[in-house]
């Protein structure tokens, strides 16, 4: 009897244990961090299709978007895309012969430069402005981010979907964990 009894403690508690395990889990996997895995070349060559990556769900409950930040974000189609900032509220975008402008001040993307010296013919970038996107703008209204995937003559971004709603955002992500040969920090 004292046997049976021990035996059934012993069971509660390993339950409680695992109960507790699960629990911790949950909470981090849908409230801090959750696994993603890249679909599609439209980051190449900073991202890989198939890499897989952590998505810092926290960091824009407390802040916003910084510009060339990589976010992933539930897209029109019912897909969740990675795509890099590249416009923020208030910025006027343009691009012109490879180069961003931002409100009129060239701004460098070093991240594209191995890709660039890559290409044989014309431009990586087409040129476009905000106002060539939606004509109705003249910024990037509050709320707003302008969005590109760094493989640019291959990216479905605000140039095609629109402006980003920032509600829309789930995180940043930056740490590619899989392959284990690749496990990096990005930028």
């Amino acid at each position: 009897m004292e046997k049976t009894q021990k035996e059934k403690n012993e069971l509660w508690e390993w339950t409680k244990a695992l109960l507790i395990a699960f629990a911790i889990a949950a909470f981090i996997r849908y409230f801090l961090f959750t696994p993603i895995v890249v679909d599609g070349e439209s980051m190449m060559p900073t991202l890989e299709n198939g890499d897989r990556m952590i998505v810092n769900k926290i960091g824009y409950k407390i802040g916003s978007p910084d510009r060339f930040d990589i976010v992933v974000f539930h897209a029109p189609e019912q897909k969740d895309y990675i795509k890099r900032v590249i416009g923020l509220p208030g910025d006027y975008v343009e691009y012109k012969d490879d180069q961003l402008y931002i409100n009129g001040e060239p701004i460098d993307e070093p991240y594209l430069e191995p890709y660039k010296a890559e290409i044989t013919e014309g431009n990586l970038t087409g040129d476009f402005t905000l106002r060539d996107i939606n004509p109705s703008l003249d910024v990037i209204p509050e709320g707003s981010i302008f969005v590109m995937g760094d493989n640019r003559r291959f990216s479905k971004d605000s140039r095609h979907i629109g402006l980003v709603d920032q509600k829309e955002i789930i995180g940043n992500t930056s740490i590619i964990f899989w392959p284990l040969n690749e496990i990096e920090i990005v930028k």
